[in-house]
Formats: structure tokens, C-alpha cells, sequence
């Protein structure tokens, strides 16, 4: 990557809205980011694809097409033309994944994530012909001037110097083929054919590029993270300047919200302290005599058991109903009990050689009736009101 890249921005993958040349961190922002590739920077192979698991796929690749690769076949990255089916006929795109990763990475830390790679011409019929100045050269004389021949069976880079561009180029060339020139090299260009070209600056073919459905980021360069990208982008679009109102509207709606729940909380605390001090009241009213409340529904059940233990009337967590409870559903195939202990709302009565069944049939009868029966190691059961726990 050079110290400057050139660009080309637009909405729709259409129409061109900015382009330019400048630092990878200067890059404008967009929403999807596509890296096309020189002409030169890629090979092409056509192979049978073989039928291989997606993680094997690499290797099966490397070896189809060791001797056909220039390079270490361990040092190439390879890419599957799109939509490539196992056992048929594939296009494969050849890349030095060193100086791609490379490349990759370096964008990255200027602070540009890229989602697709593409190449800048690839097999494809009709045939294309894209004429262009060589890289370093300024001047427009056919020496520097390189055809690019994009046809169903490769691409081809020449130069129009010598005789192997005419040599590979069909006379007359298939019908529909498109050709295409730089501005510096339409002249050129129309010159050596004897036809008219279609003028396509850089990038207008940087947008013809990014437009295919072949993505060289594939096997172990895919791009990953994409739930963290997808939240930095949603992050940037929601600080640009056209997201202002949405901004200003957000935090407004947020504002009314706390104010909104701080009047609410506001209200359910006045709602508590009032049905608070309405028992306050209640137990003030009914029990005269209670002038230090604490806990009012704790003192009025206190205040309550005097009055009844004055009147002589047991609670129901006295001696008598829960004898009375456990009486009603003692299990019928047992005798009466030997031994029984009472003590703080717990009645402790011997069960000794109680079975399963006996056990479950004395919790049930006293559930109804809001008891509750544990049985303990020592062949005794313990009966208490549900809910209540031991009491000092």
C-alpha cells in the first residue's frame, strides 16, 4: 500500500459523489468498503472443484494447483469464484496472502475496516479490453500504454508494444466485446483498434468493481467481526452531523423518561407512607395504649394475642388447635400417640414406624388447613402453620 489511495464514493454503487487520492486515515467514511486490486496483482486458474469440507478446502486448492502458481502454493491465498459448486468447473483468483494480509492490516490500524476485496477484472462473457498507462508513466505513447483482456477463458495484461497484444486479441474481436480507456489512453487506445472506446476514468472502474459478485476475502482472510463492525458503524452514523435531531430528540425522550420514573417513584413512596401511617393510625385507635409504634402490623398482632389470651381464647398456633389439627389427620391405620411435645407453635408427636404413605397422607390432610408437617430423623413429626417459621 503507497503512502496515498485513491477512492471513489458514492450511495448507490452508481453514480459517483467524491473521489480523490489521499491517506488511508483521511479516507471519508462509508457505510460498506470495497478494495479493488490491480489487474496485475492477480492470477487466474480454472480447475474442478473439488469436494472437500470448507476447512480442508485451502489445502485441496494448494495442491490442484501447485505447479500452476508462480509462488509457494503456501505463501498464495486463494478465492472461489461466486456461487462455485463443488464437482464443477471454478474459476480461482490467486493472490500473495502475505503482501493481501499485509495490506489488510495496515488499512485496518489507519482505522479502515475492509468488507470485501475485489479484483479490478475478471473472466467474463462478452469479453472486455480496458486500456491504461502503465503504473509510472505519464506520457501517452503506445510503449505505456497496457490492455487489459477480460474473456471466458482469463484475463491478460499486455502491452501494446510488440506484436503479442494483435496476437491474442481475436480479429475481429467477439461480438459485444466492451472496451473501455483511461482518459490519458482513450487516444491510444482508439488509435491501435480503429474503434471508438468508452472513456472510464479510475473511478468509475473502481465503481464498475465494486458493483461484481467476486469477493477475494475468503478461507482465512473472511471478514470476522462483523457484530463489532456493525455496532461501530451504527456508533459513527448516530454521532454524524445528520443525525443531529435524532440526537438531540434521543436525549430529550431519555431526560422525560428519568423525570417521568422520579415522579412515579416520588408518588409510590407518598402511596407507601400513607397506607403506613393509615395503619398507624388503626393500631393507635384500636390500642389506646400503644404510643411508641415501631412496626404497626407487628404490634397489632401482639396487642391482638393479649386480648385473646385475656379472654382465654387460644391462637391458632396454641396448644389446642394444633392438637386438635393433628388429631383430625392422624393416619387411620395408626395407633394413638405415645408421646407429643409442644413448644412456641411447634407440636412435636412421636411417628414412630410412619411409612411413606403415612407420612404423605398426614401432610396432605393438614395442608388444606394451612399446616405444614416435616418429618425428622429421630421418627418424630413436627407440625407448624405454613409460613411460620420457629418463634423465641
Amino acid at each position: 500500500m503507497g503512502s496515498e489511495i485513491s477512492y471513489a464514493l458514492s450511495s448507490d454503487g452508481l453514480f459517483l459523489e467524491s473521489q480523490g487520492r489521499c491517506a488511508a486515515s483521511l479516507l471519508p467514511k462509508a457505510d460498506t468498503v470495497v478494495a479493488m486490486l490491480a489487474d496485475a496483482d492477480v492470477s487466474w486458474h480454472r480447475i474442478t472443484l473439488p469436494k472437500a469440507p470448507a476447512s480442508k478446502l485451502p489445502a485441496a486448492l494448494a495442491g490442484l494447483l501447485e505447479e500452476a502458481v508462480l509462488e509457494e502454493p503456501g505463501s498464495t491465498h486463494f478465492a472461489l469464484a461466486p456461487q462455485a459448486s463443488a464437482g464443477q468447473p471454478v474459476w480461482v483468483a490467486a493472490v500473495n496472502r502475505p503482501w493481501l494480509r499485509s495490506e489488510l492490516a495496515a488499512l485496518e490500524q489507519a482505522g479502515v475496516f475492509i468488507d470485501r476485496v475485489v479484483p479490478s477484472s475478471w473472466p467474463d462473457d462478452p469479453p472486455s479490453g480496458h486500456f491504461a498507462q502503465a503504473e509510472g508513466h505519464e506520457d501517452e505513447s503506445p510503449d505505456t500504454i497496457t490492455l487489459t483482456w477480460a474473456h471466458p477463458d482469463g484475463v491478460a495484461t499486455l502491452r501494446l508494444q510488440g506484436g503479442l497484444a494483435r496476437a491474442v486479441i481475436p480479429q475481429p474481436a467477439p461480438p459485444g466485446t466492451r472496451w473501455s480507456a483511461t482518459p490519458s489512453a482513450a487516444a491510444v487506445a482508439e488509435h491501435w483498434l480503429g474503434l471508438p472506446v468508452n472513456v472510464m476514468p479510475p473511478a468509475q472502474r473502481l465503481l464498475q468493481a465494486a458493483r461484481t459478485l467476486w469477493n477475494l476475502r475468503q478461507f482465512d482472510l473472511a471478514r470476522r467481526h462483523r457484530g463489532t463492525r456493525a455496532l461501530r458503524d451504527v456508533m459513527r452514523r448516530l454521532l454524524s452531523p445528520e443525525w443531529r435531531a435524532a440526537r438531540i430528540g434521543l436525549v430529550a425522550l431519555a431526560a422525560a423518561h428519568v423525570v417521568g420514573l422520579n415522579l412515579w417513584a416520588w408518588h409510590q413512596a407518598a402511596a407507601v407512607q400513607g397506607k403506613r401511617q393509615a395503619m398507624v393510625n388503626v393500631l393507635q385507635t384500636t390500642f389506646p395504649q400503644v404510643r411508641a409504634v415501631l412496626d404497626a402490623p407487628v404490634q397489632m398482632q401482639r396487642e391482638a394475642q393479649a386480648l385473646r389470651a385475656l379472654a382465654g381464647k387460644p391462637g391458632e398456633t396454641d396448644f389446642e388447635p394444633m392438637l386438635q389439627a393433628a388429631a383430625n389427620a392422624w393416619p387411620t391405620d395408626q395407633p394413638p400417640v405415645d408421646n407429643l411435645h409442644y413448644e412456641n407453635g411447634r407440636l412435636t408427636l412421636s411417628a414412630a414406624g410412619w411409612g411413606e404413605a403415612q407420612i404423605e397422607e398426614f401432610r396432605s390432610r393438614l395442608r388444606p388447613a394451612g399446616w405444614q408437617a416435616e418429618m425428622s430423623t429421630d421418627a418424630r413429626v413436627t407440625v407448624t402453620r405454613a409460613g411460620v417459621g420457629e418463634r423465641s
